[in-house]
């Protein structure tokens, strides 16, 4: 078995979270769960894990969690910042305020829990840092823009930690999934619908929702959140981790394609039935 490592995994109440932190069990790691709904870690609390309260929007819970766990540790080896929002609707029709507040959790929170683990992580001379990303992190779509900014971001932000933590031994790595199936995409076709579903976007709104409806279906070939789990795993078992992961249905695809075609090109292919 590979060293036990100390991790912690926010949005570990569901999906991609709840996936990773119960593989970390299962390889021997001791992890804390991070995430609002405490009562939805159940299964992780049964499985050997410590789950525990945080909103990654709150300072004061993210600095009481990574207080709690240095206490009982002494260290934290390995950070995964999975939690995150999504928010879908033309750029004219979304209100700034949640735009404000995807940013507040997808990229500020996480960058605040990175600014409280690297102290412990540069005088043990090792560590791991996963941002979970997304493809939506290279490409982007119709009707999403403030969650493929953040994305976006985000990829930037981790290509900069990497190069500046990577003399301390610390590792930086972005894992880019797919089409997963999870809760996080359950209510995308509503909200396409309330946010732009009845002004000049509504064609464009109902023809994305029909589109959500169907990419995560019973029917749905979307990838099962474990594969991005074993991902993660794999990431920080490794001794020497890829900078970048990508895994999941359609993932490989569409970045190949966002990358060889040009972008009036991407952009024809994308709203061609819109």
């Amino acid at each position: 078995m590979a060293e036990r490592k100390v991790c912690l995994v926010t949005g570990a109440s569901s999906g991609i979270g709840l996936a990773a932190a119960l593989e970390l069990v299962r390889a021997g790691h001791i992890v804390y769960g991070a995430a609002r709904r405490v009562e939805r870690m159940d299964s992780l609390r049964a499985a050997g894990g410590h789950p525990i309260a945080m909103d990654v929007s709150r300072d004061a819970d993210v600095e009481h969690v990574v207080r709690t766990i240095l206490d009982a540790q002494g260290r934290i080896d390995v950070l995964v910042n999975n939690a995150g929002v999504g928010l879908h609707g033309s750029i004219e029709d979304t209100p700034l305020d949640k735009a404000r507040h995807l940013f507040e959790v997808n990229l500020f929170g996480l960058a605040r829990l990175v600014q409280l683990v690297l102290p412990s992580m540069r005088t043990l001379g090792s560590g791991t840092i996963i941002n979970v990303s997304s493809i939506g992190g290279e490409i982007a779509l119709p009707l999403g823009a403030w969650y493929y900014a953040s994305k976006h971001a985000l990829e930037a932000f981790s290509d900069s930690l990497r190069q500046e933590v990577g003399r301390f031994g610390v590792r930086v790595v972005l894992i880019q999934p797919g089409i997963i199936k999870t809760e996080f995409e359950k209510g995308t076709a509503q909200e396409l619908r309330d946010v732009s579903g009845h002004g000049a976007y509504a064609s464009m709104a109902e023809a994305m929702a029909k589109r959500a409806d169907q990419a995560f279906s019973g029917e749905s070939k979307a990838s099962e959140p474990l594969v991005v789990a074993e991902a993660i795993r794999e990431a920080i078992d490794s001794p020497s981790p890829k900078a970048r992961y990508v895994v999941g249905y359609l993932g490989k695809m569409l970045l190949t394609l966002n990358r060889v075609l040009s972008d009036r090109a991407w952009d024809r292919m994308v709203t061609r039935r819109l």
